[in-house]
């Protein structure tokens, strides 16, 4: 059985007790205030920045005067304007699935050897193999040598630090890696002060190539 409506409700009431309750005022659902409406008070931009600048502003006559320790008579300086210039050269490492590509720069990005396992006689399909890379690797560290880019030259300078550079998943990346570390690697290896990956990261985007799937 489902609830009872009001109105079968009310009849189960006695006489009085219903001739009391229909004669009682209904209560309204919301209450409105009857009092006037008051505006608030406008203030311009110029003066809340006022005010707010007010507020932060320091006792002495710099507004960082003793937020910063500093010398009397010394400026102050927030920002460091004179960067220091980058000294370091970068060995670009991009591997895939074809082939493996290996770049050395100047520190201000100029090409200094750029090859790639095509450049050493590898064709079609023996580009992507580990052993290109390894050969190509070391192909790289002995031309440097060769060039005396360790020790400089009359035009070029000498390499100081060395940044390493990956890019890609292919073989190519673990083998310039054991190339480095091995016996090929002893004149490089003590230059590279940072390890850096380039690989390019998809988000979103159009819709990608569709996998190529063998049988």
């Amino acid at each position: 059985m489902g609830n009872p409506t009001p109105s079968r409700a009310f009849r189960s009431l006695c006489a009085s007790c219903r001739s009391s309750a229909a004669s009682a005022p209904l209560a309204p659902n919301r209450s409105f205030s009857s009092s006037a409406r008051r505006l608030a008070k406008y203030k311009t931009l110029d003066t809340t920045l006022a005010n707010v600048n007010s507020n932060f502003r320091q006792a002495s006559m710099s507004p960082y005067g003793s937020i910063i320790p500093r010398r009397e008579g010394e400026p102050v300086n927030l920002t460091e304007t004179d960067w220091p210039a980058e000294n370091r050269h970068h060995l670009h490492v991009y591997s895939h699935k074809h082939n493996t590509h290996i770049t050395l720069t100047k520190p201000n990005r100029d090409s200094l050897i750029s090859v790639s396992c095509g450049n050493i006689g590898f064709r079609k399909a023996g580009r992507g193999t580990y052993d290109a890379a390894y050969q190509l690797a070391a192909f790289v560290m002995s031309r440097i040598k060769d060039k005396g880019l360790l020790q400089g030259t009359d035009k070029l300078e000498p390499i100081k630090e060395l940044e390493l550079v990956y890019r890609g998943f292919g073989q190519g990346r673990e083998a310039v890696t054991k190339a480095i570390l091995g016996s090929e690697g002893k004149d490089i290896r003590p230059l590279i002060k940072k390890l850096s990956d380039s690989t390019r990261l998809k988000f979103g985007g159009t819709r990608s190539k569709k996998p190529r799937r063998l049988g």
